[in-house]
């Protein structure tokens, strides 16, 4: 079964929609406008069982098959918010908020599920419900988190659950998925350091915390190559140091920021504890003291065996076998959908986004000619977990 032919029929339509919302991107919960505009959309389909500011701002929609004899529940997802970056497509929609776009695709995340919405509320082809979660705060904020903590899966009985994610540097609208680990954890690392500040000309009466900042950072690397397994996968990155304010003063404290990203929660242990031995011990080497604060944040991403299996299945469904890669090799960037696979079995899959600009990058842009396929894949994934 290639792309369904009435989700093609109005696919304009979404599309005039997902570039309607790229001109007004919108923040973590800050989402207020999307939602009016999605639970608007979801009224003009008939669609009446809505619920708002779920998770603070994230909106749920269920659908009820032509029977329900099954009693059976499953959710799938999409993301809505945006980036604080500064958009240089020079599109015709491009963004009118100054400082925020769209460089993830979420807003086509929201349009492939409002297209499957459209249509799954006009054929209604299945046995159950469907509940529609449109989420807010992806990008850092731990909206998924949010969601499940305000109850979603026992407030609307959600059985199984279900994410999609485009993927640029890949063939429009063909698929990519493994079981297991597919994206990596993401935890945010804090490091505050204090020597002994004076002036540059007299470094001996000090404890410079510029050269104990160096010192920890060389270390910190030593980490992945001397700690974690060659055949494991481990990311730490310092992206953000700061010490001094002048060029003739040695100063007293400084920060290191930064991020870990893992695959396995023994990796993840085994990071923390690293860190802190040597935050702490380089520091005391040089007679400075220096303290970690480690921020775990979102879960690593693991698909459940079953669940890929029928994502596959429908995947290649749509795409056809040849457009289906079902075992490939996890990411080390990180999904906030991991909270809600670690309370239902669910699966993540990648839809291909085409020759695209990278995510987060300035010129990005969603691909619309990707709507019809992912919708489809969502109508398709629902017929086949709820067949009538």
């Amino acid at each position: 079964m290639p792309i369904i032919n009435r989700i093609a029929e109005f696919q304009n339509q979404i599309k005039k929609v997902r570039q309607d919302l790229h001109e007004y991107p919108e923040l973590q919960y800050d989402v207020h406008k999307t939602t009016t505009r999605v639970i608007a959309e979801l009224k003009s389909y008939g669609i009446t069982n809505i619920t708002s500011g779920v998770g603070q701002s994230g909106v749920v929609a269920v659908i009820q098959g032509k029977s329900n004899k099954s009693g059976r529940t499953i959710g799938l997802r999409a993301d809505m918010d945006a980036l604080p970056l500064h958009e240089a497509t020079g599109k015709p929609y491009a963004s009118k908020v100054e400082g925020k776009m769209h460089a993830c695709g979420h807003d086509g995340h929201t349009s492939m599920l409002l297209a499957a919405a459209k249509y799954l509320q006009e054929t209604r082809n299945f046995d159950g419900e469907v509940v529609l979660i449109f989420q807010p705060a992806e990008e850092g904020g731990g909206g998924a988190r949010a969601m499940v903590e305000d109850g979603l899966m026992d407030r609307w009985n959600i059985e199984q659950v279900y994410g999609m994610h485009n993927w640029p540097g890949v063939p429009a609208g063909t698929f990519q998925i493994r079981p297991g680990s597919l994206m990596a954890s993401a935890d945010r690392i804090y490091i505050n350091v204090e020597g002994s500040g004076g002036h540059a000309a007299k470094p001996h009466e000090c404890i410079d915390t510029v050269v104990v900042i160096s010192a920890i950072i060389q270390a910190i690397q030593t980490i992945a190559s001397r700690n974690v397994d060659p055949q494991d996968s481990i990311v730490i990155s310092l992206c953000h140091v700061e010490a001094g304010f002048t060029d003739n003063v040695i100063p007293q404290t400084g920060l290191i920021e930064g991020t870990v990203r893992t695959l396995n929660p023994e990796t993840r242990a085994l990071a923390e504890k690293r860190l802190k031995e040597i935050v702490e011990g380089t520091a005391a080497i040089y007679g400075a003291k220096a303290s970690l604060n480690y921020k775990r944040d979102y879960p690593v991403t693991v698909n459940h065996e079953a669940q890929t299996e029928t994502a596959v299945k429908v995947a290649k469904s749509i795409a056809g076998a040849d457009k289906v890669v079902d075992d490939v090799v996890a990411t080390m960037g990180a999904e906030d959908f991991s909270f809600m696979l670690q309370e239902r079995p669910g699966a993540f899959i990648f839809i291909g986004n085409g020759d695209s600009a990278p995510l987060h990058h300035p010129n990005y842009d969603f691909n619309d000619e990707v709507i019809p396929v992912g919708a489809s894949y969502w109508a398709k994934l629902v017929e086949e977990l709820l067949p009538a």
